[in-house]
C-alpha cells in the first residue's frame, strides 16, 4: 500500500499513528498475506479480537453518561444496536475504510471491499491500532468520531422505545409469564381502520391501547401497561382494578 493511502485514512480518521506498521496490520485481511506469502506479517484477526472490547468499553462507557436514567435493559440495546456488524460496516463505509484495505485477488474479486463482515472486522482492528498506539484516550476519541452520527441518534432511539418488548421482558422476569393482548374493537373503513386492544397480565386489565394496525395498538397498550407497572412500584404488580377502564 502507497504511503498516500495510509495518509489518507489517517486523516479521515483523525489520528496520526507513530507505529504505522499497526495501521497496516488493521487493514491487512487474511486472504493478503495467504497469496503474498509474507511470513513476518500480520493479518487483523488478532486486533480485530481486541478492538470489539476497545468498542464495547467506549459505547458503554459513552452511554452510561449520556443517560444517567436509562435502565440498563435499555442500555444494552442501544449498545447491541451501535455495534452490530451493520452499524460497524455503515461507519467504515462512511470513511472509506474498504479502499485501503489489503484484500486477497479472490476477495477483490468478489466485492471484498464492500462485504460488511470484512468491513467491521477492520473497524474493530483499527481501534485496536489506535488503542496499542495512543492509548485508551485516543482510542476513545477516535471511536467517538467515527461514530458521530450513530451516537447522535441514540436519543431519539430511546425515546421511540419497544414498548412491547420491554414489557415481555419485565413480565418474563418479575411474572414468569407472557402479557396478553387481545383485539375488542375495529372501527372504519378498510382504508382508514382503527384498531383497538387491550392488554392483561396474569389475568388483570392494564390498559387500552388505539392505532392505525394491531401492532401500533399493541405497542401503546404496552406502554400503558408500563406506566401502570412503575406506578404501582417499578415492576411489582398488584392487582389492577377493572374501573381504571
Amino acid at each position: 500500500m502507497s504511503t498516500d493511502g495510509l495518509d489518507e485514512i489517517q486523516r479521515r480518521i483523525e489520528y496520526r499513528f507513530r507505529q504505522p506498521r499497526l495501521l497496516l496490520e488493521a487493514l491487512t485481511h487474511r486472504s493478503y498475506l495467504n497469496e503474498a506469502r509474507k511470513p513476518r506479517e500480520a493479518d487483523n484477526e488478532r486486533l480485530e479480537f481486541l478492538g470489539d472490547a476497545v468498542l464495547d468499553l467506549v459505547v458503554s462507557e459513552y452511554l452510561l453518561h449520556a443517560f444517567p436514567e436509562a435502565a440498563e435493559g435499555e442500555l444494552s440495546k442501544l449498545r447491541a444496536r451501535l455495534v452490530s456488524e451493520k452499524a460497524l460496516a455503515r461507519v467504515a463505509k462512511r470513511i472509506g475504510l474498504g479502499e485501503p484495505l489489503r484484500l486477497g485477488r479472490g476477495e477483490t474479486k468478489t466485492e471484498g471491499r464492500s462485504k460488511p463482515s470484512i468491513l467491521a472486522d477492520a473497524l474493530e482492528a483499527l481501534f485496536a491500532g489506535v488503542y496499542l498506539d495512543g492509548g485508551m484516550e485516543a482510542a476513545s476519541t477516535c471511536v467517538k468520531t467515527a461514530f458521530h452520527d450513530e451516537l447522535a441518534s441514540c436519543d431519539k432511539s430511546l425515546a421511540k422505545g419497544d414498548f412491547k418488548t420491554d414489557l415481555q421482558e419485565l413480565c418474563q422476569r418479575d411474572f414468569e409469564m407472557l402479557p396478553q393482548y387481545r383485539t375488542i374493537r375495529e372501527t372504519g373503513p378498510d382504508h382508514e381502520k382503527l384498531f383497538e386492544v387491550e392488554i392483561l397480565i396474569r389475568g388483570d386489565y392494564y390498559g387500552v391501547g388505539v392505532g392505525k394496525s394491531k401492532k401500533e395498538a399493541e405497542q401503546m397498550a404496552a406502554k400503558q401497561a408500563l406506566e401502570q407497572l412503575r406506578k404501582d412500584g417499578e415492576g411489582s404488580c398488584g392487582t389492577s382494578s377493572e374501573s381504571s377502564r
